[in-house]
């Protein structure tokens, strides 16, 4: 009986932990966020002590995880739960790193800013809410909301392809401003790629809450209306996960290794 219960304490101490560092990462992108925003570059060091703060708590995860499997044994429900901790703590380690990546950016700009540039304010906001939101769908199991993630996802895609063309638009109008140009870019695409670490973390939750494992690129198929089509969908879709596309010949190499080369 005391095994169960310190095996209940330690799963919910791990829970807290996770949780802790999914707060350290919305800080570390919320203050690279600002810093590019209001040019305070002081808030440099205070990301650089973040990115620093999540690698060791990572550490740390990983060995209460490891710790976890090694004394306790857990099954099912538990064990994903165990699993989907050791994943998600390197999804916020890697967000932290784009917050880091982003705030070294800053300094090329030395106060150099585009008059107009609406969309890339618009698209932090929308990421930095969508960190600590995984996280917190990760404490709660609600494999609902963490779907949702994905829409949101799309809309941020949007508004990088926006940035692009806006970016592109500028720099044709006055070449001096390519290189603080390109920088905005960059930023764009490491914001773009939290959002992605943040659907990480939704589609471990979906896993670890049901059991099954959820394709995203599901909610983009179109379901034949009749019952009849959509036990045929299932079946399809049922298919093309268990059997592996066969690499198709292409002169002497086959697809997978043209893509290695």
């Amino acid at each position: 009986m005391a095994t169960r219960l310190q095996f209940a304490h330690e799963m919910e101490e791990l829970s807290k932990e996770v949780e802790e560092m999914g707060e350290l990462a919305r800080l570390a992108i919320e203050k690279a966020v600002k810093l590019i925003v209001t040019g305070d570059y002081y808030l440099k060091d205070e990301v650089r002590k973040l990115d620093k703060e999540l690698y060791r708590n990572e550490l740390m995860i990983e060995r209460h995880c490891t710790d976890i499997i090694a004394l306790y044994t857990p099954v099912a429900s538990d064990l994903r739960r165990v699993s989907v901790s050791w994943k998600i703590i390197e999804d916020l380690s890697r967000i932290g790193r784009y917050a880091w990546d982003i705030a070294e950016i800053a300094e090329v700009f030395d106060g150099q800013k585009f008059k107009k540039l609406v969309s890339l304010p618009q698209m932090a906001s929308q990421v930095v809410g969508m960190v600590p939101d995984s996280v917190d769908y990760y404490t709660t199991g609600n494999a609902v909301e963490a779907r949702k993630l994905f829409d949101r996802d799309d809309e941020i895609d949007e508004l990088y392809d926006t940035i692009f063309r806006e970016m592109l638009t500028y720099m044709f109008e006055d070449p001096k401003k390519i290189t603080i140009g390109i920088h905005y870019i960059l930023i764009a695409r490491y914001l773009e790629r939290v959002a992605d670490h943040a659907c990480n973390i939704g589609e471990r939750v979906v896993y670890m809450a049901t059991g099954d494992r959820w394709d995203p690129a599901d909610r983009k198929r179109k379901i034949p209306a009749s019952k009849n089509g959509v036990e045929e969908y299932q079946r399809e879709v049922a298919k093309s996960r268990k059997e592996p596309t066969r690499p198709t010949d292409v002169g002497d190499y086959h697809q997978h290794e043209l893509a290695e080369k």
